[in-house]
């Protein structure tokens, strides 16, 4: 039987990015050298929405790019014979960045082990980070974020779903139990 419920709602996801941009900006003590770029597809979008807050708390806008990293991954031959790739682009130099990697949900890290590869495709930055709304454990590789939204303790059956009104309509953070 399936079971879902909420974990976070707009004004939590709200908040927890409001926090993060805080964040980001006392470690880097300014934007300096900052930039985001947004693992597609709702990475993007929290990444959008945090440079859209250092925006209005610094007054700067941050450089903010995206990028698709399925053909990066070791598993990309199990999604599919065709899979979809979306676009990746990344409208300045990372070389001598500090990069923000931006992507909703935390899991086993290997999502995040294909971007830090796809971004050194691009250059050389001096610090690579990693921003998440959601860490649920469960790793198989050493990463972790630097700036995580919410833990949420999980087991392997369990779905991590979010929702952004950028592409579903709602804002909303939902686990499914299977």
């Amino acid at each position: 039987m399936d079971k879902t419920h909420n974990i976070l709602n707009a004004q939590e996801i709200d908040r927890i990015l409001t926090r993060m941009a805080y964040s980001i900006i006392e470690i880097h003590k300014g934007t300096e050298k900052l930039a985001l770029i947004g693992i597609q597809t709702r990475g993007v979008h929290i990444a959008k929405r945090i440079q859209t807050k250092i925006m209005g708390i610094e007054g700067v806008e941050i450089p903010t790019g995206h990028m698709d990293i399925t053909l990066y991954r070791d598993d990309w031959t199990q999604i599919g014979h065709h899979p979809i790739v979306q676009a990746t682009n990344i409208p300045f130099s990372v070389e001598g960045k500090n990069i923000v990697l931006v992507d909703d949900v935390l899991f086993t890290g290997r999502t995040i082990r294909a971007a830090m590869d796809a971004l050194i495709d691009f250059g050389r930055p001096d610090r690579i980070e990693l921003a998440v709304l959601v860490d649920r454990g469960h790793r198989e590789l050493p990463i972790q974020a630097d700036y995580a939204g919410k833990f949420v303790e999980t087991r392997h059956s369990e779905t991590v779903n979010v929702m952004l009104k950028e592409c579903d309509n709602l804002d909303q953070v939902t686990i499914k139990q299977e």
